[in-house]
């Protein structure tokens, strides 16, 4: 480390005694930005660190934040700086991508200890080694030298185990060896340990998604044990994964697996583990992992791939060509000086800068070994193969950012300001998260006991807000609420290859058909939406998260409402309509579009008789609102039966007890018409769910369950992945957007709002970050924030 050639560390001092409390859900003590899985480890993780990478309020990328980028949001201008400058080269005849980062001279870590780049390179090795098991994705991509450094084989080697591990795979795990296989039974047992060992462990990642994600249904009649009992129950921690994952049954205290119907009584202790919730998994796919890792995945990395680069790295390295050197660094991974790294990958992905240069930047002298550290010898900080000194510090984390972590006890995390913080020492000294539950978080803050809270937006949270100021409004002189969207959005689909005319899906009267059913749905939204969650959800037109900077804005010129014109290209509302009078023009024009399709419409009944060869007068509706119509897309689909019967059509809407039917007949492409959502990311890309290799069952990733094959489409998809201006991108992914509307096989229908709200009495509004996003977080700029000092 040449920590000499740099600035000494700067040091400051808090000036605000009084601590701000923030409300949290449970936390499991993972608290390494290396190894945290659940979202509220990540957060504490996160006060303790600083990234690579800058963003903006729409997840943009600000490509030198050193001396900082001005970008326009909603109307203001805001000056975005960060720890490094950022540069994206794409090189055409070589098909490689290079990411540069330089990082400020000027950055230390918590403890004074100045930061430079082998920092950044130690970080980079430690998310690269093979021993690595935590949820961060960066050896999905395909960085130069990657697979011969994790594996240990020279590209000659790695082929040889790579058809190896393809026969034996291929073989399946049923094959009994014979002498005559071109591998040995050893390597056969080993390698489907270390697959079903890799399935297993993916089956752990959905568990920490739920806890992640859905901790909050606890508390609201999904489960008989509430979200504080969950947390403090590994049992029933994986208990509730597998219900709210369609795994299970839940009555009363008994859990019944959803596959093999073993059953569990949890009043008496019994509860499922990992290796139950596995073996319900390897039931239920008939043991393929890639089908399984199709419909279940939470994260972005398959099974079979860390499988098979296992079995290489176990077995190929130890083959006699590869003699006593080894592969002592990865070729893509590169360092130009004590302030510069650049990362080669083959190809370009848009996507991909947010993983690769989206890292946090850790200290090796804390987290490693800077004896060990040797970069011109292949020595990285840590043994090869050997993460142990890191997972040991993963209650304990420490970085640059804004504040250092101190200790967790009885159930809460206390920081102190980090006195050499980059931006200045933050104002306020002690910050401390603290354990609330759900239903306690609202009139916890009201009562005094925390400053801020992160409550599940609702129709009940924000009433319960609004009761508690005295104005009646979401933000008063007790409370102030920020609403931010959440990301992702909800959906009812319609199956291209099920409700179609004939047996061409993309022919104009098949979307014609769909186009007559989606102009009934879309009518009636607003008043379902608004009766489900009220000021917590909007409806949205376009299938996009409004998240999303690709997302069409309400003032863009060319913004239409979701299936507001007739076959005829006319608009089917005006301003002056009531909501009886939308309702009676929809139905027209839904009319309109049956008969288009083919449809015979007998005019003194008014009633369609018969449908065209491939269609129905008769389609179903399957929604998991667990039979009782819980669902905030319950009230449209059931709207939309009652109109369609008054004209001859049938919708019978299906409300699914058990959520795994629907998983079923998606991964069957049976379904007609269906209602989910859709979890978003930063980047739009549309490959996976709307790209037709995605249709299931043609060897994708199976998650086109709306089984639309257009090829304008899929080449606009690929082309906004190859390019990085996002302006362009944005138009391409609009001209996308117009293609998925026009086939009818998704109606928007809401996007959901998470809150945070702040004590009006002890928090000083004046100082929150401003222009709160999902993208952009109340933590952000936390340096400047000031509560009010106690009496």
């Amino acid at each position: 480390m040449l920590a000499g050639c740099t600035p000494k560390a700067k040091k400051g001092e808090a000036t605000i005694l009084t601590p701000l409390v923030v409300a949290y859900d449970p936390f499991s003590g993972k608290f390494s930005p290396f190894f945290a899985d659940t979202a509220y480890d990540v957060d504490v993780a996160g006060m303790t660190q600083v990234g690579l990478m800058t963003t903006d309020r729409v997840g943009g990328v600000i490509y030198n934040a050193i001396k900082g980028e001005t970008v326009n949001y909603n109307g203001t201008d805001y000056l975005y700086k960060g720890v490094a400058d950022l540069k994206v080269t794409y090189d055409e005849k070589s098909d490689t991508t290079t990411y540069r980062a330089t990082i400020r001279n000027d950055v230390a870590f918590s403890d004074g200890h100045m930061m430079d780049i082998d920092d950044v390179l130690f970080t980079y090795y430690v998310l690269c080694d093979p021993a690595y098991t935590g949820s961060t994705t960066l050896s999905s991509y395909n960085i130069l030298g990657l697979k011969n450094y994790q594996t240990q084989t020279t590209d000659e080697v790695y082929d040889k185990y790579v058809a190896i591990v393809d026969a034996i795979y291929a073989a399946g795990e049923d094959h009994e060896w014979s002498a005559s296989d071109t591998w040995t039974k050893e390597q056969q047992d080993g390698f489907w340990a270390i697959l079903n060992e890799e399935w297993k462990n993916d089956v752990g990642a959905i568990v920490n998604y739920v806890m992640a994600n859905y901790l909050a249904y606890a508390d609201q009649g999904y489960f008989t044990y509430s979200s504080s009992e969950i947390s403090a129950s590994e049992g029933l921690k994986m208990a509730f994964a597998m219900r709210m994952w369609g795994f299970a049954k839940v009555e009363g205290t008994t859990l019944t697996t959803a596959v093999t119907g073993k059953t569990f009584d949890m009043a008496a202790g019994q509860y499922p583990t990992l290796d139950d919730y596995f073996l319900e998994t390897k039931e239920a796919y008939g043991g393929n992992p890639e089908e399984y890792w199709a419909v279940e995945a939470a994260d972005d990395t398959d099974v079979v791939s860390p499988a098979k680069a296992k079995f290489i790295y176990e077995y190929g390295s130890k083959d006699e060509a590869m003699g006593t050197e080894g592969i002592k660094s990865i070729t893509g991974i590169k360092r130009v000086n004590n302030r510069t790294v650049e990362v080669t990958t083959k190809g370009y992905e848009a996507s991909a800068i947010y993983s690769i240069l989206g890292i946090s930047i850790t200290p090796m002298h804390y987290y490693g070994d800077e004896s060990l550290y040797d970069y011109k010898n292949g020595s990285y900080g840590f043994p090869f193969g050997d993460l142990s000194m890191v997972q040991a510090k993963t209650s304990n984390p420490m970085g640059a950012g804004a504040y250092k972590f101190v200790k967790y006890e009885d159930k809460v995390v206390y920081f102190e300001a980090n006195e050499y913080y980059y931006k200045g020492t933050p104002k306020v000294k002690f910050i401390q998260f603290k354990e609330v539950g759900e239903t306690d978080k609202i009139s916890s803050l009201a009562s005094g006991a925390v400053d801020v809270a992160n409550p599940s937006g609702s129709k009940v949270k924000f009433n319960e807000i609004r009761s508690y100021n005295s104005n009646g409004q979401l933000d008063g002189n007790v409370i102030t609420t920020s609403s931010v969207n959440n990301l992702g959005y909800g959906y009812i689909g319609l199956n291209a290859d099920t409700v179609r005319v004939g047996t061409d899906s993309a022919s104009t009267e098949s979307k014609n058909l769909r186009k007559g059913i989606a102009t009934l749905l879309a009518v009636y939204r607003d008043v379902a939406i608004n009766s489900y969650y009220g000021d917590a959800a909007a409806v949205i037109n376009y299938p996009i998260s409004n998240t999303s900077w690709a997302a069409p804005q309400k003032s863009d010129a060319d913004y239409k409402v979701a299936f507001s014109t007739d076959v005829d290209g006319n608009a089917i509302y005006t301003s002056d309509m009531d909501a009886e009078a939308r309702y009676a023009a929809a139905l027209q024009a839904a009319i309109g579009y049956f008969k288009a399709a083919g449809y015979t419409w007998n005019d003194s009944t008014k009633k369609f008789t018969a449908a065209p060869e491939g269609a129905s007068l008769k389609y179903e509706a399957l929604i998991p609102g667990d039979g009782s119509g819980d669902h905030p897309n319950f009230q449209v689909l059931t709207n939309t039966s009652e109109a369609l019967k008054k004209i001859g059509i049938t919708l019978e809407v299906n409300d699914l007890a058990d959520s795994s039917v629907l998983w079923e007949r998606l991964d069957a492409g049976t379904q007609e018409l269906w209602t989910a959502a859709w979890g978003s990311t930063i980047d739009p890309d549309m490959y996976q769910v709307y790209h037709s290799s995605g249709i299931v069952g043609k060897g994708g990733s199976d998650s086109n369950h709306y089984h639309i094959a257009d090829s304008e489409l899929d080449n606009l998809i690929v082309e906004a992945r190859k390019s990085d201006d996002q302006t362009y991108r944005k138009s391409v992914y609009k001209a996308c957007l117009d293609l998925i509307i026009d086939w009818a096989v998704e109606v928007p229908s809401y996007q959901r709002q998470n809150i945070i709200v702040f004590s009006t009495e002890r928090v000083n509004i004046d100082t929150v970050t401003p222009d709160i996003t999902t993208f952009w977080g109340w933590m952000n700029d936390i340096e400047l924030l000031e509560v009010y000092e106690a009496n």
